[in-house]
């Protein structure tokens, strides 16, 4: 059944929220010295942004213009996302880790006229020869330069030309707002590219303001909730929450300092906090680690408590009662154990939201067995982001959960999961061919992802269409489903990389988390010594060659790791290794890791 969503747009959704609730705090951010929160209620966030919209107009921005925003996750990119759609532009979204000439393609192809950088560093990544189109740059930090070859303004000063215009027709917003369709564009975002160039993808007003009421629907999203929010917003995942946000009008605290989230948590206390498998990680090989290093009682007490909590979950997901001193032994773990792991948090947390990448089984359970139930979801930058969630009064672990809203979803004959509805793009920005190649007759977009769906209609990503390893023997193996599983096992893991393709066995790449290495070498001979020669040292790859051998025991034969290496540094955004959604891009692996890899086939064993 089709579901009722009451908005042409976004500026309707935010102007109607506005209006409902104009004195509630909408977005905070950090007070001086992360003190505290500051607060700006719905009535102030109107305000900053009608005068951004206006400002904009000012500068010539209109229906489908698009706006470039190059910054990170901050108070100011929402204000100035949702000034760039109230003046009817459209927002081009930039990481702030994009290297210039990519930004510069991206800022290009895009068409964008107006660009908003954090501040003259992110600025002077384009060159003004190579984008005729764009006329101004607006900085949220620092001065303008008034050498520039392209005319540049503060944020303030754009916000000061906005109130003028305003000061000169006050319903410009609403006026503005009226002409905007649900077939407009509102975002375009270019896919993070873990094969090939970056492709815009075209989102419209209609998804977004779909993505808003079906989240709701999930019991995820309430209004008397607080939000953590330190997803890059120039991420689908990101944009896709500020929509529930302003649907719900759910309180957000807005602060993308990945370096300050474990302090900020117990200074904001969030109820809500959604994040990709990489912070889960974290959280968990702190957890396992710290009880491994402290040995003794402390070690034996928190196995104990994460045994008795596993059989806890395992009842539940079962849909079985649990035994009343099965319930005993559990408070007791949770009074010793949980409790500090859920102090982590800020030890207010209702609901966690995994998205992004998948999330290894044997984790989402530990963070179940600690009352701490982690809602993993699914979806594609292409079909903005939330396609599928678990409830948190359903939860199937190991799965993505159940479709969003009225979404449709297929399994193709070759197992590749298809979707169509509200949500899915327009197409991708310019490339009339590769849009047609991603839709099937019938208007079902292509995902490139390999699913089940059971009976309940929980859907199961297998492994991405493209990253299926077939060895030289004719095996399939999904590299995802393994790399997961040895994350769980082995708690000092950054990364794992399987490598199979036309080889006669499967080898693995194995990065190493370095707040966990530090803190296993701390009081021994390794101590204090640079991570890459601790990592590489004979101590370390005997304990991870401990941790693969577990991993094979849980393996088909033909999947079994025959050979790993221990790289002497952590993959990065900035080697071209991984998306800055945290997504690892495997051809950039495999080519910087060349040497590390025809090592572990020189000889080629034969297949086992």
């Amino acid at each position: 059944m089709a579901i009722d969503v009451p908005y042409r747009s976004i500026p309707d959704m935010f102007l109607q929220r506005v209006a409902a609730t104009p004195a509630k705090n909408a977005f905070a951010s950090p007070a001086p010295g992360d003190s505290g929160l500051t607060w700006l209620t719905w009535s102030q966030v109107a305000e900053r942004t009608k005068a951004i919209a206006a400002g904009l107009y000012s500068l010539g921005i209109g229906n489908e213009d698009r706006v470039a925003i190059l910054a990170n996750t901050r108070l100011e990119w929402v204000l100035a996302d949702l000034g760039i759609m109230c003046a009817a532009g459209a927002t081009t979204t930039v990481y702030p880790t994009t290297e210039p000439a990519d930004a510069t393609f991206i800022i290009s192809d895009s068409g964008s006229k107006v660009l908003i950088a954090e501040n003259p560093t992110q600025a002077s990544k384009i060159t003004g020869a190579q984008l005729p189109a764009l006329t101004h740059v607006v900085l949220i930090d620092g001065t303008a330069d008034p050498a520039a070859a392209i005319p540049q303004l503060t944020l303030a000063e754009l916000e000061q030309r906005g109130a003028q215009a305003l000061a000169a027709e006050p319903g410009l917003i609403e006026r503005i707002a009226t002409t905007i369709e649900p077939e407009h564009l509102a975002t375009l975002i270019y896919t993070s590219g873990t094969t090939g160039r970056p492709k815009g993808v075209e989102l419209l007003h209609r998804g977004w303001c779909w993505e808003a009421v079906a989240q709701l629907q999930c019991g995820i999203m309430n209004a008397d909730d607080l939000q953590y929010l330190w997803l890059p917003l120039s991420h689908s995942f990101g944009k896709t929450l500020l929509c529930s946000i302003i649907h719900v009008g759910l309180p957000t605290y807005v602060d993308g300092r990945v370096d300050k989230l474990v302090d900020m948590l117990s200074v904001v206390r969030p109820t809500l906090m959604c994040a990709a498998p990489r912070v889960f990680e974290k959280v968990y090989n702190k957890a396992v680690t710290t009880a491994q290093d402290a040995g003794g009682a402390k070690a034996k007490i928190f196995g104990w408590a994460v045994g008795v909590g596993r059989q806890k979950v395992t009842l539940e997901q079962a849909g079985l009662a649990v035994p009343g001193g099965l319930k005993i032994k559990y408070a007791i773990a949770e009074k010793l154990v949980f409790s500090k792991i859920q102090a982590r948090l800020g030890g207010q947390i209702k609901a966690l939201v995994s998205g992004s990448a998948p999330l290894s089984p044997d984790i989402a359970e530990f963070f179940a067995a600690a009352n701490l139930p982690i809602c993993e979801g699914y979806g594609l930058t292409e079909a903005s982001a939330a396609n599928f969630v678990n409830r948190p009064d359903k939860i199937k672990i190991g799965t993505v959960g159940q479709a969003l809203g009225d979404l449709e979803c297929r399994i193709d004959d070759d197992g590749e999961v298809l979707l169509r509805g509200a949500p899915v793009m327009r197409g991708y920005h310019n490339l009339p061919d590769e849009t047609a190649e991603a839709f099937t007759a019938d208007g079902f977009f292509r995902t490139g992802d390999i699913g089940t769906l059971d009976k309940d209609g929980f859907l199961s990503i297998t492994d991405r269409k493209k990253d299926l390893v077939k060895t030289s023997g004719g095996k399939y193996v999904a590299p995802s489903h393994i790399e997961g599983i040895f994350k769980a096992i082995c708690p000092y893991t950054s990364q794992a990389v399987v490598i199979g393709q036309a080889r006669n066995y499967c080898t693995m790449l194995i990065a190493l988390d370095p707040d966990a290495i530090a803190g296993w070498a701390a009081g021994g001979p390794l101590a204090g010594r640079p991570y890459a020669e601790i990592v590489t040292s004979p101590e370390m790859h005997t304990l991870v060659e401990g941790y693969v051998n577990e991993l094979n025991s849980k393996l088909n034969r033909w999947e079994t790791i025959k050979k790993f290496t221990v790289l002497d540094r952590d993959l990065t955004i900035e080697d071209g290794e991984m998306t800055p959604s945290m997504k690892v891009k495997r051809r950039s692996v495999e080519s910087n890791f060349a040497t590390e890899i025809d090592q572990m086939y020189a000889g080629q064993l034969a297949e086992i």
